[in-house]
């Protein structure tokens, strides 16, 4: 008589993910940041860093997929814009710390205190790490079905028609009506060339109103603007003039 095999517990990220790993290894690299691998001596191929790659590409193919199938009265203009919308880093970001994906990361020690597990570029690439593991561990559907269901919710709201995606027009046209000044937004970069990640802070005179990141200039002003404006409505100061939130940077080609 053959015996079966026990099925294991699934651990609390696989919880978020809805899925159970056959290969907890992928499950473990996926969650490794560069900076836990050097404080590790890990070899540089156990990192997330391939595994994003991968993740990005299907992502990408899901997410067009979708789309393209199911709303067929939307022209390839607005079938662009959703789906940059979707996968920018802002977005993924965004979608990744309401999953708790953060405290899951294996982080270095500095990283960690310094704040990795909200940083944008690592919590955004850990998601997209993710989705390229259950590919590999279990195939293109089953990374469908979990990007579709953890994606639920932004696609209905994305493809509902409502979306105003320049948030940078909308937070200027904000301030000039309520201060009469025009937000500032200031820039850094950080990484290699072929990898260059850009945070921006933008500013109503002195103070400060939102941060973003992102794999572009345009991409970082308008997540910081984005951020600004719903700071801007959860203070409550907002009310009837911002109305709905709003969702997703315009025009950036993907991330």
């Amino acid at each position: 008589m053959r015996l079966r095999r026990r099925r294991r517990e699934r651990l609390p990220v696989e919880e978020l993910l809805g899925v159970t790993f056959r290969d907890p290894k992928l499950l473990s690299q996926a969650l490794t940041h560069r900076s836990y691998a050097h404080e590790a001596s890990l070899e540089t191929g156990e990192t997330n860093e391939r595994l994003e790659f991968l993740g990005d590409a299907v992502l990408d193919l899901v997410i067009s997929d979708h789309l393209f199938r199911h709303y067929r009265d939307l022209d390839e203009g607005k079938l662009t814009r959703i789906r940059s919308y979707l996968v920018n880093m802002g977005s993924l970001a965004e979608l990744a710390r309401e999953m708790g994906l953060g405290e899951h990361l294996l982080l270095s020690r500095d990283e960690r205190a310094d704040g990795g597990a909200e940083k944008s570029s690592i919590v955004a690439d850990a998601l997209e790490a993710l989705i390229g593991a259950v590919y590999l561990d279990q195939g293109l559907e089953a990374a469908r079905e979990m990007v579709l269901r953890i994606f639920r919710d932004r696609l209905e709201e994305a493809a509902s028609g409502d979306l105003d995606f320049d948030y940078k027009s909308q937070l200027q046209e904000l301030t000039v009506k309520e201060r009469g000044v025009l937000p500032r937004y200031r820039l850094r970069e950080e990484g290699p060339d072929h990898c260059k990640v850009f945070h921006a802070v933008v500013y109503v005179g002195d103070r400060k109103m939102g941060s973003g990141s992102g794999s572009s200039k345009k991409e970082a002003e308008q997540a910081a603007a984005r951020d600004a404006l719903r700071r801007h409505k959860e203070s409550g100061t907002g009310r009837g003039r911002s109305g709905r939130r709003k969702a997703g940077p315009t025009g950036a080609a993907g991330r």
